[in-house]
């Protein structure tokens, strides 16, 4: 029955897989929905769709395959009519006193009221306000907008005033949810593990449900059995832009630092400020007397790390290709020099932006840092932070 539906999500573009589309047939076989246009919509989404970005496609989808269930009327609501937007401008609103809105009596169910609906539809010919009958505003009628009636259909407003009604049927806007944006801690956690490897040795003891539940059974006693906890074997050496031109990018980048920080078990984090040279530190305090040498840090860790730099890369040139071209001390080697040292231990390592890709042309040293990183440099959204990741992982 649900095919069509099923293969239409899939030409859509949304990668809905076999196993849950048998489970969606599953909850409605178990009548986890019945006759709600609203609970299927729901229940369809949270079953099929596993990924937010796909959530605006899959409207689209659904309202094309079931634009029949908007109906769920007697004639289709005359047909789906047009109100014009004259009968509902709001040029008052009908406030009453606790008693009058008892004295209101409701149609008789939402049959009744659909079908009504659908007669005044077809015998209207002009604008209402105030009444107890036609569709319009500020009235009493169980259709239209700013009025009052607790079992009506609410058409035409921007929200609810008294928090009831049988149906509201306007058309709903959505803004795509694509991968443009800036993103949240819980968003940044998701792309970082796609670089993720799974390890067991040496870590702490887990319990194994599966294995406690069989041995428990074949035993007659309980017989726990446990593993080793699984941890995050990747190690990650993360480079931080701080200061200047970074600080209106603070608040997502310290989004990305708290991902990381929870994702990567073997995390190193150093602070640097436009580019690399010869010192780095972690602590922004004391970034002048307590800084880690460069080349100590080339020393001390191995090669199967993956290296993330976060930075938009924004500075003169000369910070980049010069001997003492920085802006803060004297660099005896150019930055380019200590990055291009940083790659050839490395090589596995991308450049994350934070500024917008729709900049990055204009700043010349943007390309500068994109080609001593060949091409691997990302912007700092979804898309961005998983194709990154993908790069690493590879």
């Amino acid at each position: 029955m649900f095919t069509g539906f099923f293969e239409a999500l899939r030409a859509a573009g949304i990668p809905v897989t076999l196993r849950e589309y048998l489970a969606f047939l599953e909850a409605l076989d178990a009548d986890l929905v019945l006759y709600d246009t609203e609970g299927f919509y729901f229940l369809a989404r949270s079953v099929l769709v596993k990924d937010e970005r796909h959530l605006d496609r899959f409207d689209q989808v659904f309202g094309q395959v079931f634009s029949g269930l908007q109906s769920l009327t007697p004639e289709g609501l005359a047909e789906a009519t047009t109100l014009p937007e004259e009968w509902l401008r709001r040029l008052a609103e009908k406030h009453l006193t606790e008693a009058e809105r008892a004295e209101i009596a409701a149609i008789g169910g939402f049959e009744a009221l659909m079908k009504t609906l659908a007669e005044r539809l077809r015998e209207q010919q002009e604008r209402h306000q105030g009444g107890s009958r036609w569709i319009g505003t500020a009235g009493t009628s169980p259709f239209g907008a700013y009025g009052y009636n607790p079992e009506g259909v609410r058409i035409g407003q921007t929200g609810s005033r008294h928090r009831r009604a049988a149906k509201v049927w306007d058309r709903r806007e959505f803004r795509n949810l694509d991968d443009s944006v800036e993103i949240g801690t819980r968003n940044i956690k998701v792309a970082l593990r796609r670089l993720r490897r799974w390890a067991r040795e040496g870590a702490a003891e887990e319990l194994d449900l599966r294995a406690t539940v069989r041995a428990t059974a074949e035993q007659g006693w309980l017989d726990v059995v446990t593993r080793p906890e699984r941890h995050n074997a990747v190690r990650v050496l993360l480079f931080l832009d701080v200061g200047g031109s970074m600080d209106p990018h603070v608040k997502v980048v310290e989004e990305l630092f708290s991902a990381a920080r929870s994702e990567f078990r073997h995390l190193e984090y150093f602070y640097f400020h436009n580019c690399l040279y010869e010192g780095v530190w972690r602590d922004n305090r004391r970034r002048l007397e307590a800084q880690v040498p460069t080349d100590e840090i080339l020393r001390t860790y191995g090669p199967d790390y993956r290296v993330i730099f976060v930075g938009d890369a924004s500075m003169s040139p000369y910070e980049i290709a010069a001997p003492g071209g920085a802006n803060e001390h004297w660099n005896a080697e150019s930055g380019e020099s200590w990055l291009r040292r940083l790659l050839g231990v490395w090589p596995r390592a991308v450049w994350i932006n934070p500024l917008d890709r729709l900049y990055w042309d204009h700043t010349p040293s943007v390309a500068m840092i994109t080609d001593i990183f060949a091409g691997r440099m990302y912007p700092m959204t979804l898309a961005g932070l998983e194709a990154g990741m993908r790069e690493l992982a590879r």
